[in-house]
């Protein structure tokens, strides 16, 4: 299991509650804006923190926070992942998963076994741009299929997307809203470029707060609740 990162607790990543957060190492996209480089492209340089420590933590923790955070890198590549997610539900605890959607074999087992209480699903640009969010082709179909079951689900969720300059531009977030149409929520947040995986990127300059207005009004005619952060 290669849980690279283990933190304190947040107001933020739960919405409403307080929360643990578990940082999985390795992802199957590499995109320029990630904010968490190191996860994606060299994990190895982080010791693992083994099971038996993280639940151990946890239970020291259970009479203050409500929920864990699983995120990463992209924590549903690591099939080991949904033993630990089982594990913290055993301990009364509310677990929150971020992923990209890329492996819906895993999403879809974690949906039926009820051990989700929260997604948040990053939708990154348009899907017929996915590929220039990889070195290696990417599963639109896979994608696609995460879509229709998170949203076909009985769980609270949101879609969320970064808005980066060139990537998220008008076209891509009606690109993007066609695919989540009928979504219960949408979160639109402000790029910020300094820890961006791509160095061409960290003095690239986000969009202004209006675009971002303009692009959550385009949003609103998708996705039932539109959110915008960091704006």
């Amino acid at each position: 299991m290669k849980i690279k990162g283990f933190q304190g607790t947040s107001l933020l990543d739960f919405p409403g509650r307080i929360a643990s957060l578990i940082f999985f190492g390795g992802c199957n996209l590499t995109c320029p804006f990630c904010h968490n480089p190191t996860l994606v492209l060299d994990p190895d340089q982080y010791p693992d923190y083994p099971l038996p420590s993280i639940l151990q933590e946890l239970e020291q923790r259970r009479t203050f926070i409500d929920g864990v955070v699983i995120s990463g890198g992209e924590p549903t590549l690591d099939p080991e992942c949904i033993n630990l997610i089982r594990a913290i539900k055993a301990m009364g605890l509310l677990v929150k998963l971020d992923t990209n959607g890329l492996r819906p074999d895993r999403i879809e087992r974690m949906l039926t076994e009820g051990l989700i209480d929260y997604l948040a699903f990053d939708l990154k640009t348009a899907p017929a741009r996915y590929g220039e969010l990889h070195t290696a082709p990417v599963d639109l179909n896979a994608l696609q299929r995460s879509i229709t079951l998170v949203m076909g689900s009985s769980i609270d969720y949101e879609f969320r997307s970064t808005c980066v300059p060139g990537l998220v531009e008008p076209a891509d977030i009606d690109a993007m809203g066609e695919a989540i149409s009928g979504a219960k929520r949408w979160a639109l947040q402000q790029f910020v470029p300094g820890h961006a995986l791509d160095d061409t990127l960290r003095e690239h300059p986000p969009h202004d707060a209006s675009i971002l207005q303009d692009y959550a009004s385009s949003a609103r005619r998708y996705a039932g609740e539109v959110i915008l952060r960091g704006v």
